[in-house]
């Protein structure tokens, strides 16, 4: 968890970087911001800051030689955090090497921010925290002001609003020699260029603590269940929503996982939970991602990640079941006379 209620704002510099691909170019300031005042530091809070109180998954930068000398970002963060009157010569490499990996053509010119944060608490610890952000989306925003005993309409173009951060990335002073503990924002208008920000500029990895150990085994239960089943057993929808539906309960009421003790209660089937840990070790080896066979759950993750479990039955255009208990009370069939399926429910009385 992200909070900033005690973060001060200490330096920032601003560039603009176009795309390498439509033989756009770069920009660099010769000096950082000057905050005069505390109305501006306080609304670059707001838009640097307010995206990551929502964020749970923790990064580390990485390189893939496994010298983390050689992820630039690294560098130019342990450069700063080392020597701070190097912060807006650092910024303009900084800015130099996002137009290095700006080569999508659909990756959009912007601005882009460094900041120096002091305070800044992740995981209960205050920290100092280098930020990089970025603006592509620009908006117009109409301005209304007293005039002549009335009021009068103007408008601004090009602005950005403070609510809306396109990408950014929180790199925090500790753990430095694991890749420091790194939060991000991409709000990516296209898969095709989200990679450039992560992967490209950053090159991150995720943290393998519980929240994400929570996460992956949830996430890859509900594609074997989705995706998997159908090809080694005969199974309807609702079936599947009943089995989506019991992992959520057993993560939901256990405190710890348990790998046996969530195959047996959760899949029974001695078949499928072999296929499902079959399925589990393709996913750790294709993604380089070890699950563990018991770790503490994270009642964030499962909240997460129950907005994504669905638990619906879609019936033509006509009709939507939600399934949330026992399975048994409802059941499937087919009509002759109307050559059309049937489900049939059964309850004792209507809310």
């Amino acid at each position: 968890m992200i909070t900033f209620f005690e973060a001060s704002l200490d330096a920032v510099s601003v560039h603009h970087v176009g795309n390498q691909s439509q033989n756009e170019m770069y920009s660099l300031s010769d000096n950082p911001l000057e905050l005069q005042d505390e109305i501006i530091p306080n609304l670059l809070k707001q838009y640097f800051l307010t995206p990551f109180e929502k964020t749970n998954e923790v990064y580390h930068l990485m390189h893939n030689s496994g010298d983390l000398n050689l992820n630039e970002i690294y560098s130019f963060a342990t450069k700063i955090f080392e020597d701070e009157s190097t912060f807006h010569e650092t910024s303009q490499l900084i800015a130099r090497h996002l137009y290095s990996v700006s080569n999508h053509p659909k990756i959009k010119a912007g601005e882009i921010y460094v900041a120096l944060f002091r305070q800044v608490q992740i995981e209960g610890e205050l920290l100092d925290a280098i930020g990089v952000f970025k603006s592509e989306n620009k908006e117009t925003y109409l301005k209304v002001y007293p005039d002549k005993g009335g009021f009068s309409v103007d408008y601004e173009e090009d602005g950005i609003n403070i609510n809306k951060l396109d990408k950014g990335c929180l790199i925090f002073n500790t753990g430095k020699e694991d890749g420091y503990k790194v939060a991000v924002i991409d709000k990516a208008g296209s898969q095709e260029a989200a990679v450039y920000w992560k992967d490209d500029f950053l090159q991150l990895k995720i943290r393998n603590d519980n929240f994400n150990q929570t996460t992956n085994v949830l996430g890859v239960y509900k594609n074997f269940v989705t995706q998997k089943l159908d090809e080694e057993f005969e199974m309807d929808k609702a079936d599947k929503i009943d089995l989506l539906n019991r992992s959520m309960k057993y993560f939901k009421e256990k405190d710890t996982f348990d790998m046996d003790e969530f195959t047996g209660e959760v899949i029974g089937n001695p078949q499928a939970i072999e296929s499902f840990k079959s399925y589990k070790e393709q996913y750790e080896s294709e993604f380089d991602m070890p699950i563990a066979d018991s770790f503490e759950i994270s009642a964030n993750a499962v909240k997460k990640q129950s907005r994504v479990y669905k638990s619906v039955l879609k019936l033509d255009k006509n009709f939507h079941i939600y399934i949330h208990g026992n399975k048994e009370l409802i059941e499937k069939g087919f009509d002759d006379e109307k050559a059309m399926n049937y489900y049939k429910v059964y309850f004792k009385e209507e809310q």
